[in-house]
């Protein structure tokens, strides 16, 4: 394993981060992590040498954090640090910041966290942090040997990134969306230069945008691109070695869900080092950028922010069946997973446009609309 420099914190992460939002589950159900193997996932990585384990309070359903205790214990919790989010949007009153740090505690199994952060900040969820006195209330917590460090994930424009960034002199990591498909999108390389500059660690998640770029790509298209490059990586190898090619991001998360990732993500990270690319190699990333931008029309990360839907429409689930229709052109295999393994009563058509949704979506989608437009395309049988 390679490690990298933690922003200003004496000390050297692993290149690659556990994310717990994607374990493995049974029955399709993501409130029911299939434990016994993501155990074995989890203690691998660790005992390979990864040292950062991220969760958050909203991940498999509220389980992830309850999981993540039990991996922790007999020994592991000493091996790595420890990161949790605060469901900013549950916030509705200064009480409920000390009511999610206990439950969330409590899940884990922990007297005391690493890292805490405030989970998917935007513009109006840091106002209401704000208003409610979060940074007083977390340097106090901090004092009383709650958590050692505070910081952020972030959603929304760089802007709002900047402002955040800005706004309290002890921050010790951002947490953005960022690969090579989204160089410009929300904080982007503009925000990861901003927050290293200041001395803040970046966390980076999606680093394959839901695994969406590790896929085997559309052989008239991206395949034949990679093919064109002596390196002998894959799609997700490419993907994860821009990111360590840059000194700025400090660890790149992965939500594993197979053992096979595990391995594959682990033996990429023992080669990653910075500025390992070439001009050739920054050339054909481009080229790939530029494709990708024309396949998926609907930039859906399956972060399941969006979930429960109140109408129990399936929305991550079909928005994926509906972007590889597209990418792959691969119409009847996407009406025929829509028809079959959807049920009626999950589809698109059920969605009764409450807006929630929206409000949630940290991608900032159009979701009704594009449920709509699914919907139209994937009902249809199959030609």
């Amino acid at each position: 394993m390679q490690y990298r420099q933690f922003g200003s914190l004496d000390w050297k992460v692993s290149a690659l981060g556990f994310g717990a939002m994607r374990l493995p589950v049974l029955s399709d159900d993501h409130s029911k992590i299939n434990e016994p193997e993501a155990m074995k996932m989890m203690r691998h990585a660790i005992d390979a040498g990864v040292n950062y384990v991220d969760t958050a309070y909203t991940y498999h359903q509220e389980q992830s954090e309850h999981f993540v205790g039990k991996v922790l214990k007999d020994g592991y919790r000493e091996k790595v640090r420890l990161a949790t989010k605060m469901p900013c949007w549950l916030i509705n009153e200064k009480a409920d910041f000390d009511h999610y740090l206990e439950e969330q505690m409590n899940r884990l199994d922990v007297d005391q966290l690493d890292f805490y952060l405030l989970h998917a900040l935007n513009k109006k969820q840091w106002q209401k942090c704000q208003e409610l006195g979060v940074v007083s209330w977390a340097e106090k917590r901090m004092s009383e040997g709650l958590f050692n460090h505070f910081c952020f994930s972030f959603h929304d424009e760089y802007p709002v990134f900047e402002a955040i960034v800005q706004a309290y002199d002890n921050w010790a990591m951002a947490q953005i969306q960022y690969n090579y498909v989204d160089v410009n999108y929300q904080a982007g390389r503009k925000g990861l230069k901003l927050a290293a500059d200041r001395g803040l660690a970046v966390v980076v998640m999606e680093p394959l945008r839901g695994g969406r770029i590790a896929k085997n790509p559309p052989p008239a298209s991206v395949a034949r691109m990679w093919e064109k490059s002596d390196r002998n990586w894959s799609p997700a190898a490419w993907a994860f070695h821009w990111l360590w090619d840059q000194p700025e991001v400090s660890t790149a998360l992965s939500g594993m869900s197979k053992m096979i990732e595990v391995e594959e993500n682990l033996e990429t990270a023992s080669g990653s080092t910075v500025e390992k690319l070439t001009a050739e190699d920054h050339a054909l990333i481009e080229k790939v950028r530029e494709v990708y931008f024309s396949l998926a029309p609907i930039p859906c990360t399956e972060c399941e922010y969006c979930l429960p839907c109140p109408s129990g429409v399936a929305i991550p689930r079909i928005f994926n069946i509906y972007n590889d229709s597209v990418a792959y052109e691969a119409w009847n295999n996407g009406r025929n997973s829509y028809n079959e393994f959807i049920k009626a009563e999950a589809r698109a058509d059920k969605c009764v446009e409450c807006g929630e949704c929206e409000e949630a979506c940290p991608q900032n989608i159009k979701i009704m609309d594009w449920l709509a437009r699914a919907h139209e395309m994937l009902a249809k049988p199959k030609e």
